[in-house]
């Protein structure tokens, strides 16, 4: 798909040739500038380190035989077309980036006429910047560039007036613009790409250069700074530069002692400091150089605090001191580190629910690589990889510079990951430090999906982490499904056991109910009785005591008393008309009909009998010689 290579055996032969490394092998294949895609008779060669030391002309002479195993074996009268490759460009301008794709047979007119229409500014009014190989017109062919697929360009406007605003306003706008300045290192022809902000100095720009190309700011010989860059304590937004890219050069500054071989030597290894004669050490000051750039050593490295301590006994302080020291070199755009253990970081990422869960990522830091500044500012830095990490994935730091850290963390990593990631880290070189970890928590286990080395390109490290999303994110909906099943069981299991409680409850309340009216029943009943036997001890009692009942031929006088009960019935009595009506009243009560409860009612007059004294005889109370009474139960 990246080749148009449809031949199964030639694409097995160039990935035999680069080790099965599929990067390598499409690199070799791609146009770049280490390679060169020749056409003849319809055939594609490619010459370059890729494919070994094949020439043009033994590539033409040859074409026929089968000596050549990385070009299409195609019969000579046949001609085979080649596809046109697709060609992106991310192009900006001032705050606005414009994505053009376009056919490599199309020409950098074309790219101007779409951005004519994205940008409402005329063509021709247009500088577009950026081109590897120097300044084109707008008639280049893109294929004759040998471009890569991903390209950045910018536009520049110089015949247009910037938009309009304050002086101030623009001045805090350009300190908080990054710049972009690329830095040719003239000895080695190599060309770095760096980040910077408008607040920075240019004094700090010449440190960073220092630190990638060993030559010291004392003896650095610089080309294309603006003119108005006089001071390196100027910040990049007053000095002059163009936004959003500048090219510089830089080179070394050749020492008055020195001989021609020492030149040369130091032409080819670029980590060699010059020597310096007795008026360059008692100069030095002058250029705020310390005695570490006199000699060779670097000053970043006597600057700078290590990121991590050793022998740590709390892995969160570490962390604490390794994030401060970070943001302290390459500022406070990075990643958001983790501050706590491993265990830690490994119990916020996979254990929570799975929605929750994220990858994680381990950083492992070496300051003696030569690759780990530029992976840092520039890779690990970016506000695109930044924010990938933030929404994706928990990022866990440590240094592995010294021996002891590196030991502890290969334990940590025998113990988690078993003992063959740990050799595959154990065996990393210093030079293939910083090492980028992708960790997927499992089932059973956790699984490492990729190990990322420093020698890579923000562009690779994005597509390599979202790689590792998108496993990530199958294994993820698998998991969120089998929790929402397990989920759906345990909610149908709850709710069963909680209906199952309350009917238990239920019958629980309803039998303790039931019990509690038996209970009270029973103690009613018991009081009734209780009460139906006093009343009956207390009504024979009073039976007892009653004075006999006179007879008719009695010589006293008698009083006869019918009493009417509530229920219709009569029954009388005879009693001396001398009596207390207290007697009458313990009969009524012998009967059952206490005094207490009922009253005894006269009926010529209508009186309360029982409202009178129970002391007077019934001849006071002229209840004599006969009188009918009422019971009537008192309210």
């Amino acid at each position: 798909a990246c080749t148009g290579i449809e031949n199964i055996d030639e694409a097995i032969t160039l990935l035999e040739q680069n080790n099965w490394d599929l990067v390598a092998a499409i690199n070799g294949v791609i146009p770049q500038e280490n390679g060169i895609l020749q056409s003849e008779y319809g055939v594609e060669t490619l010459h370059g380190p890729a494919y070994g030391p094949t020439s043009h002309s033994a590539a033409a002479s040859s074409a026929p035989s089968s000596s050549s195993a990385f070009r299409h074996v195609v019969p000579s009268r046949q001609i085979v077309e080649r596809q046109p490759r697709k060609l992106d460009f991310r192009v900006e301008y001032r705050d606005r980036n414009v994505d053009v794709v376009l056919e490599d047979s199309s020409t950098v007119g074309d790219i101007k006429h779409v951005l004519e229409n994205e940008l409402q500014i005329p063509a021709s009014k247009m500088l577009l910047k950026g081109w590897k190989t120097g300044d084109v017109d707008d008639s280049t062919v893109l294929k004759s560039l040998h471009l890569p697929k991903n390209n950045s360009l910018y536009v520049l406007t110089p015949d247009l007036p910037p938009p309009s605003s304050s002086h101030s306003g623009a001045l805090q706008e350009s300190l908080n613009q990054n710049f972009m300045l690329i830095v040719t290192h003239r000895e080695v022809q190599r060309e770095y790409n760096l980040n910077f902000s408008g607040s920075s100095t240019i004094q700090e720009v010449k440190r960073n250069v220092y630190d990638l190309t060993s030559i010291p700011v004392r003896h650095q010989l610089w080309e294309g700074w603006p003119s108005s860059a006089t001071d390196d304590s100027m910040t990049l937004a007053v000095s002059g530069l163009t936004f959003p890219c500048h090219r510089l050069t830089v080179g070394r500054r050749s020492s008055p002692v020195q001989t021609r071989e020492q030149s040369e030597e130091q032409c080819t290894d670029v980590h060699m400091v010059s020597d310096s004669d007795g008026d360059d050490f008692e100069d030095a000051t002058e250029f705020g150089v310390d005695d570490g750039e006199m000699f060779g050593v670097a000053s970043s490295a006597l600057r700078k605090s290590p990121m991590m301590p050793e022998n740590a006994e709390n892995e969160g302080d570490a962390l604490l001191q390794f994030t401060a020291e970070f943001s302290s070199r390459y500022g406070d755009c990075h990643p958001v580190y983790f501050i706590g253990s491993l265990e830690a970081a490994f119990q916020e990422a996979f254990y929570g629910k799975a929605r929750d869960r994220k990858l994680l990522a381990i950083y492992l830091h070496h300051d003696e690589s030569v690759l780990t500044n530029v992976f840092c500012s520039q890779m690990l830095c970016a506000e695109s990889i930044v924010s990938y990490l933030s929404q994706n994935f928990i990022t866990w730091a440590w240094d592995m510079t010294k021996e002891a850290n590196r030991a502890r963390f290969l334990t940590m990593c025998t113990r988690h990951f078993g003992s063959v990631v740990a050799q595959t880290i154990r065996t990393q070189k210093t030079d293939q430090f910083p090492l980028f970890l992708i960790i997927m928590g499992k089932r059973s286990s956790n699984e490492v999906l990729n190990v990322i080395q420093g020698n890579t390109t923000v562009d690779e490290l994005m597509m390599r982490l979202m790689a590792a999303m998108e496993i990530f994110s199958a294994q993820q909906q698998e998991d969120i499904k089998d929790e929402d099943e397990r989920e759906a069981r345990e909610n149908v299991k709850r709710e069963q056991d909680e209906a199952y409680r309350i009917s238990l409850e239920a019958d629980r309340a309803k039998r303790e109910a039931q019990e509690r009216e038996m209970a009270e029943q029973f103690r009613l009943e018991q009081i009734r009785k209780e009460q139906e036997e006093e009343r009956e001890a207390i009504r024979l009692s009073l039976e007892q005591s009653l004075p006999p009942e006179p007879k008719e031929e009695s010589t006293e006088s008698v009083s006869k008393l019918r009493i009417r009960t509530p229920s219709g019935e009569f029954f009388e009595r005879r009693f001396l008309a001398s009596s207390k009506l207290q007697v009458v009243f313990d009969f009524v009560a012998s009967k059952g009909y206490p005094w207490e409860e009922y009253k005894l009612l006269g009926t010529f007059p209508r009186r309360d009998v029982t409202q009178l004294d129970p002391n007077k005889s019934l001849l006071e109370v002229k209840l004599y010689p006969q009188e009918t009474l009422f019971l009537e139960a008192k309210e």
